[in-house]
């Protein structure tokens, strides 16, 4: 599933492209995706202007022009693509927008949503009102970390995807972020105590930032909206190196499962 770093960089993509224009027409091939498609879906976003565009946690939000906003997610499968040929029946939406520039909705696996929302009902929609904090915000700092953990009793790898606590993290993100500030995945999250929980901070920043500045990490479905994979798996440190050797300390890489994920992680360096 695209995590933050891979829905960061569509949504840019989208608003370098894509912010003041109009969308002229959409067609829709499918009633439904997760869930149903709004009603008159068509009616309500043609002639629209898209304003803006921003993120929240794994979700992408067009802002447009009457103070309605469409919420958007990729669910495991779904990719946004500018132009190109249509791509078949796994196209379930086509946006044709002012400028000639086509943005098409593809998702195998039909697990994608799409909802038009009010503008004022965003912060209260169930999608998001229950959302942790922004790992890229200033919010989100040592401080404020130790504090959304205080208390918890589970592993740190199990909160760090917590969307409650933190947004967006991830399960590849959250085991490079761990090593990088060198916890141990199975450490538990209320006992991290100050100085760890700075270093672990920093460390998700930076891993998100790095991932970012690469266009995400592409292992299955994941392309940007032009088209290119994203690089930052040439980079992974831990992620899917079972039994390779630990690129700081020569040990080796280990995997284990807590709550039914994959966890990489280096027993050597990672205490």
């Amino acid at each position: 599933m695209p995590e933050l770093p891979e829905v960061e960089t569509t949504m840019r993509a989208l608003a370098a492209r894509l912010r003041g224009r109009r969308i002229l027409r959409l067609e829709r091939r499918v009633e439904r995706l997760r869930s149903p498609l709004p009603p008159d879906l068509e009616r309500k976003v043609n002639g629209r202007r898209m304003v803006d565009f921003s993120r929240r946690a794994k979700y992408i939000l067009i802002h447009l022009d009457n103070s309605d906003s469409l919420l958007l997610h990729l669910g495991m499968s779904g990719r946004l693509l500018f132009d190109g040929a249509p791509r078949g029946r796994h196209e379930h939406l086509t946006f044709f927008c002012e400028g000639g520039t086509v943005l098409r909705f593809v998702d195998p696996r039909r697990f994608g949503l799409l909802l038009l929302i009010p503008e004022r009902d965003l912060d209260g929609h169930p999608r998001l009102a229950g959302l942790g904090v922004e790992p890229l915000s200033p919010a989100f700092d040592g401080t404020r970390l130790e504090a959304l953990l205080a208390g918890r009793r589970c592993s740190i790898k199990t909160a760090l995807l917590d969307q409650r606590l933190v947004v967006g993290i991830g399960n590849i993100y959250a085991c490079e972020a761990l090593f990088r500030a060198g916890i141990s995945p199975r450490r538990r999250a209320g006992l991290l105590g100050p100085r760890r929980c700075a270093r672990l901070a920093r460390a998700i920043v930076a891993v998100l930032e790095e991932a970012i500045a690469a266009g995400g990490s592409s292992l299955r479905d994941y392309v940007g909206a032009d088209g290119q994979a994203g690089s930052f798996q040439n980079d992974f440190r831990v992620y899917g190196r079972e039994g390779e050797a630990c690129r700081r300390c020569g040990g080796m890489v280990r995997r284990i499962v807590q709550g039914g994920r994959a966890t990489f992680f280096c027993p050597a360096c990672q205490r």
